[in-house]
Order: C-alpha cells, then structure tokens, then sequence
C-alpha cells in the first residue's frame, strides 16, 4: 500500500495563447502548489478500481493506472486507488489532475520505479495540462500546453478560496474565452519568471487570469464574491484556473474568516 499526498494548485498568473493545432492553447502560468490536498491510497487488488466518495463517473486517476500499464509497466497488477477528496471538483484547482499525478507515482514506485520524473511528466502531459506540474507538487512556471514546468520560488502567503457547489467545464470557459477574444497573440515566459521573483505586495498588484472574464460572463456572480474578499482586506482577488473558485492574497497568517472559504496557505 502506498500513500501520496495530492496538493491543489492556484493560477496566481495565467496567461493563455492561441490554440494550437492539436486542440490545445499555448499557456503560460505562476502556479501556487498549496497545503489544501487530497490523500490518496494506491494499492493491489483483484481489478482496477477508483474509490472516491462523492464523485461518480470516469475519474482521471483510473486513466492514469490504464495509461501507466500500457506505455511503461504491462506486468502492472490491478490496483485499487481510494481517494480522500478535500480539494472542491471542477474548480479549476487542479484536483483531479493532482489525483492522476499521485497514481502515476504510486504505480512506479510499485513497478519498481521504471521511469524518472521526466517520464511521468510526459505519460501526464497526455492524461491532461494540469498532471505534469503535479508530478513533483512545488511552485512552478508552466509553459506550452501545460508539459513544461520549471521549479520557482514564491513569497509565503495565505490564500482565501471560496469555491462554489457547481463547477465550471474547462472546455465551456476557453471557448468562452475564444468567444470573448481574451487570449493572446504572444506569451512572455521570462516577464513571469521576473514577476514571482518579486515581493508580496508587488506581485499581488500583477495578479492576473485571461480565463477570468470567460468565467465570469458564465458566472456573474463571481465578481461579487471578488468584490466581498478585496472588502475583506485581501490584497487582491482573482479566479483561478478556469474558476469557478476565486481566491483572495493576504499577508502570512492574516486572512480573516469568511464564511464559506477555505484557508489555504503557500510557504
């Protein structure tokens, strides 16, 4: 039986490029890796099985052993994957790729570690944008199509998210977002490398998501709950990801309670 920890991710900076021909957008993200996480519990069993209390259908996790089987390890037995879900579904944290990233490390360590983490870096670039940066959870500068992750450092801060009961579909908000005309022609890597190099209050003032206003037109009333956590005294407030979570950026140990958030911390 092995045990991983699965960390959310917050967007700080998002920026998002034209699609490219296999579908995708050319993006380029300051991620946050945060203490909110799942526990997941990879183990031998008689078939393959994902357990996750409260989330029906097709889970990401089950791709992930499906996918690790067939590219690296065929003599992989049936595993069972029994997910602790604290991270909100379709919030554009990053669980259930995070979920995926934890499976894929499990079942190499239960293959005797057949691949390095490049290697499972590029089996999660094809489970999803979000599994590659997941695969060694840290801050990150994360570029292309979400399959180049480059290690950085960021000041310690606490974050206040507030999620909300129903999810928003990637897919729906980047054609929103296609809709709208809020990508860019251009991406600049070391512009945002520079910027997660600054002081709190610096870059907090630069915060920035190009999925936000797709987010926002699909869901009004995230501005408002924006608008409640800048009131609160959050240096700023943004969506993450492709929403519908907002998140408000105070100091290190200064968030106020608010009622239906979650306190989240990046040190």
């Amino acid at each position: 039986m092995i045990r991983e920890r699965a960390p959310a991710k917050v967007n700080l900076l998002l920026h998002v490029g034209a699609r490219r021909r296999d579908g995708l957008h050319e993006l380029c993200s300051l991620f946050a890796s945060i203490d909110l996480a799942d526990e997941v519990t990879v183990e031998q069993s008689d078939v393959d099985e994902v357990r996750c209390e409260g989330v029906e259908g097709p889970n990401l996790a089950l791709a992930a052993v499906e996918r690790f089987r067939a590219e690296v390890a065929p003599e992989l037995p049936p595993l069972q994957v029994t997910i602790d879900k604290r991270i909100p579904v379709a919030a554009g944290l990053g669980g259930g790729s995070a979920d995926a990233a934890a499976v894929l490390r499990a079942a190499n360590e239960l293959a005797g570690r057949p691949v390095d983490a490049n290697g499972l870096r590029a089996l999660g670039a094809r489970l999803g944008a979000d599994v590659p940066s997941q695969i060694e959870p840290r801050h990150a500068l994360v570029t292309g199509a979400g399959e180049t992750v480059e290690p950085v450092e960021l000041p310690p801060m606490t974050l206040l998210l507030v999620p909300d009961e129903d999810g928003l579909a990637t897919a729906d908000v980047y054609a929103q977002a296609d809709a709208l005309g809020t990508t860019r022609a251009e991406l600049d890597a070391e512009q945002m490398r520079a910027l997660a190099a600054r002081p709190l209050s610096e870059l907090a003032a630069v915060l920035e998501n190009d999925l936000e206003g797709a987010a926002v037109a699909l869901r009004p009333e995230l501005s408002g709950r924006m608008d409640r956590l800048r009131q609160a005294g959050a240096l700023t407030a943004r969506v993450t990801g492709s929403g519908p979570t907002v998140f408000g950026v105070f100091r290190a140990g200064e968030a106020p309670e608010v009622e239906g958030a979650i306190r989240a911390e990046v040190a």
